[in-house]
């Protein structure tokens, strides 16, 4: 009977994390930027679960309480990651549906992740738990194990920090393929006059190469650097890139391709008013392994 019951509580307790593992993995990934450090956060995260024996109320609160308080350490840290990494960084691209009810279930986009790169470990976990993962600001206090006037403050401090960088247009989904594939087209054939229609004046491209793959070292600012930059990219390549498939990257339209060396990589665009405002284009062969799984 002892046994019996003791194989109960096991698969009770196997069953609450299974049902929290998505939630969990999603916010480790907004609290890190990268698609593997949240997996081992959440495989961190089951190995103390398991050690856990009864005694927990709320495994949804005490499980995040785990995972937040595993992102925020020092060695995970986007200073410590900033004082090492190689040209400019973006976040590992969650790749997604185009369609809206398949879409990722919040409104993080890249722009917004590179913004919660300058908050402090605490202030992005405040960020993330109270405003985009609606978790109580008592649980996200004890989380944090800070007090919840300070955790409140933590919030305030971040939402201002991170306001204009939160989605203010949307694209539907039809615009948005066709700027994505036209976008496309137009930088493979270097074509100025149709990205000259398609880009912003102010348009920057973010390139994350890692310091292993060619990428632009720094962003590039002003459509008249980037139109220089498309049209030569145009003539010297002699194998154009492929694109695999149009998809939604952390929220935002984007699209899957192969360059003219092979490799892998993926492109995100901010739009406003069918106008792109931002590219972003992630090279580093690190931060597409499980897109590379995915395609063979």
């Amino acid at each position: 009977m002892d046994t019996m019951r003791l194989d109960a509580a096991d698969d009770r307790q196997t069953a609450d994390f299974e049902e929290e593992r998505k939630r969990l993995t999603r916010l480790a990934y907004r609290m890190t930027g990268s698609i593997a450090e949240a997996e081992d956060v959440v495989q961190d995260a089951w190995l103390r679960w398991v050690g856990v024996h009864g005694g927990v109320s709320s495994p949804r609160a005490y499980l995040t309480r785990i995972v937040t308080r595993l992102c925020i350490d020092p060695r995970r840290s986007a200073q410590a990651r900033r004082e090492t990494y190689v040209g400019t960084w973006l976040p590992d691209p969650l790749v997604g549906s185009v369609e809206p009810n398949e879409m990722v279930s919040d409104d993080v986009t890249v722009t917004l992740m590179l913004a919660l790169e300058r908050l402090s470990p605490l202030e992005r976990a405040a960020f993330l738990l109270h405003d985009v993962f609606d978790v109580p600001l008592s649980e996200v206090a004890a989380a944090l194990d800070r007090e919840p006037a300070a955790v409140r403050q933590l919030a305030s401090r971040a939402r201002k920090h991170v306001r204009t960088a939160r989605p203010r247009f949307t694209v539907e989904p039809a615009d948005a393929e066709r700027i994505t594939r036209a976008f496309f087209v137009a930088a493979r054939d270097g074509d100025v006059e149709t990205l000259s229609a398609l880009l912003a004046r102010n348009v920057e491209i973010h390139s994350d190469g890692g310091g292993k793959v060619l990428a632009f070292r720094n962003v590039v600012h002003g459509i008249e650097r980037a139109l220089r930059l498309f049209a030569a990219q145009g003539r010297k390549q002699t194998v154009p890139p492929k694109l695999l498939r149009v998809v939604s990257i952390d929220g935002l339209p984007g699209h899957i391709s192969i360059d003219p060396g092979g490799a892998l990589q993926t492109t995100a665009l901010g739009i406003q008013n069918d106008t792109i405002t931002a590219i972003y284009i992630v090279r580093n062969p690190e931060k597409l392994k499980h897109l590379a799984a995915e395609m063979n």
